[in-house]
């Protein structure tokens, strides 16, 4: 490993905060290259899309760069940066809502199924091709709530629906996500 780059992996998040807020590129750069799975991997929970995730990515940098200077230095930067990422991921769908049709839970098998035991064999990306299957309104509330851990009220207000439009899109959610399971990952399948 080159010196430059073992003296890259060295820095202090709060020094790379302090040169960023100071307009140093090269910082900008670094901070960007540490922390970019920890972006991908939050905003592709909101996006069915990669490239549609990774511009989520840049534009929340972008704005992390526009205020940085603000970054109250006793809080955490992965914390106030995941919180940027979210709401950015929020911005996007608000934004792209309207192009989308909501695919209705109707649409689906309403019939009673057995919960089959989930398996802990299933990868990460088995795990993301099931939930990327499901509609954007679901899988926003199922993020927002499941994963953020934010209220029906909370995500209400932040998606402009109901309390119990957000109740509803999680009760889907989840039913849709055990149907998906059921119907591609049935512990039978794996056996044949």
């Amino acid at each position: 490993m080159r010196r430059r780059e073992k003296d890259d992996q060295t820095i202090s998040d709060p020094e790379l905060i302090r040169r960023c807020s100071e307009g140093d590129k090269r910082a900008e750069e670094l901070l960007y290259r540490r922390y970019f799975s920890f972006a991908m991997s939050i905003c592709i929970r909101y996006t069915g899309d990669q490239y549609e995730a990774m511009e989520i990515v840049n534009d929340s940098y972008m704005k992390v760069l526009g205020s940085i200077k603000n970054l109250d230095s006793s809080k955490s930067f992965r914390s106030w940066y995941g919180r940027i990422l979210v709401n950015s991921a929020i911005d996007n769908y608000r934004r792209n809502a309207k192009h989308v049709s909501h695919l209705q839970f109707t649409d689906f098998e309403m019939t009673e199924e057995h919960e089959a035991p989930v398996s802990a064999e299933l990868s990460a990306n088995e795990i993301l091709e099931l939930f990327n299957r499901l509609p954007d309104n679901y899988r926003m509330t199922f993020n927002l709530f499941e994963i953020e851990g934010y209220s029906h009220e909370e995500i209400g207000q932040m998606l402009n629906i109901s309390t119990s439009t957000s109740r509803s899109n999680l009760f889907r959610a989840k039913k849709m996500l055990r149907m998906l399971y059921n119907r591609n990952f049935k512990p039978e399948k794996q056996e044949e």
